[in-house]
């Protein structure tokens, strides 16, 4: 669900920001202000990190390897983190270095005065639709979990990814408008580059988030507390369990989670009816928490001072 989700807020993004683009690149022709040009080229931007995308959670399906044995599912960690790096660079710092231009060379809007207050307001309103719709697929998954925590916390990168875009893309033309606006009234190119330099910085900004969120994602995370306390209760639920002596888990991808776990067995217990119960632990496990795809299981006799503290559960 999360992915067929993401790929739809990817595709509604990606349609309205092509759109976007061309009518913004249009009316900085028309009026040399730069605050549609800072906004042209953070509509190219996210084009372009939408197909990135849709790249990553493409090549992501590929079947595992004996070189990569446990797949490809973290790809699409690793195109979230090149969407960051395009952000900050091709969005934020070009943005940035617009404004200091426009500030050493100010000039006003003096033709065509109507096309960026067009574009912006019918602009406002396709980003609008583009942040609906992500909204609305991130509700399917997110449950009653803050947004922050949400954006935070997602395995899947694809949805945070497009609603901190599209809240940037929101933030921004409103942004761009107040600097246009100001512009026009006043005939002060100044305001512009006060309007640019503010996107640069919110697109700086959103860029360092998302960095910081698929680094954290690339490096490995555990599953999340509750999936934890699933597979725990799937483990002690049946027979031939005394305890669990530790666990951890690990995101392979967003529908892949690795689970490592070591348990005490009864001392009684014959080496095939240790067998048997591993092979009923690894089927409850993968019903209650059914992204758990690979998962290794070993025994241990339950001697008193073995093992004491257990390492964290999610690691």
């Amino acid at each position: 669900m999360s992915a067929e989700g993401g790929t739809k807020a990817i595709i509604a993004a990606l349609s309205a920001n092509l759109g976007i683009a061309v009518t913004k690149f249009g009316a900085y022709l028309l009026t040399s202000s730069s605050s549609m040009l800072a906004e042209s080229i953070h509509s190219v931007a996210d084009s372009g990190n939408q197909l990135l995308l849709l790249i990553g959670g493409k090549r992501a399906k590929r079947a595992a390897t004996p070189e990569h044995p446990f797949g490809y599912g973290r790809e699409r960690y690793i195109y979230a983190f090149i969407v960051s790096i395009v952000l900050f660079s091709l969005g934020g710092l070009f943005a940035l270095y617009e404004a200091y231009h426009k500030w050493q060379d100010p000039h006003g809007i003096t033709e065509y005065k109507w096309v960026p207050i067009a574009v912006l307001v019918v602009a406002i309103g396709l980003e609008g639709y583009s942040f609906r719709t992500a909204i609305k697929e991130s509700n399917q998954t997110r449950g009653t979990t803050s947004w922050v925590d949400y954006v935070r916390r997602a395995k899947a990168p694809e949805l945070p990814v497009v609603l901190l875009e599209d809240f940037g893309a929101l933030i921004g033309l409103v942004l761009a408008l107040f600097g246009v606006g100001l512009t026009l009234i006043t005939d002060d190119g100044r305001w512009d580059a006060a309007g640019t330099a503010a996107i640069g910085l919110l697109l700086v900004g959103i860029a360092g988030i998302l960095a910081v969120e698929t680094k954290s994602l690339l490096l490995g995370e555990g599953a999340n507390p509750e999936t934890v306390r699933k597979i725990e209760q799937a483990i002690l639920n049946g027979g031939g369990v005394d305890r669990i002596i530790h666990m951890k888990t690990l995101h392979l991808g967003p529908e892949e989670l690795l689970v490592a776990v070591k348990i005490a067995v009864p001392k009684s217990e014959s080496a095939a009816d240790v067998a048997q119960h591993i092979d009923e632990t690894e089927v409850r496990i993968r019903e209650a928490v059914p992204i758990a795809r690979v998962i290794y299981i070993e025994p241990d006799i339950d001697r008193a001072g073995k093992e004491q503290a257990a390492p964290p559960a999610a690691v």
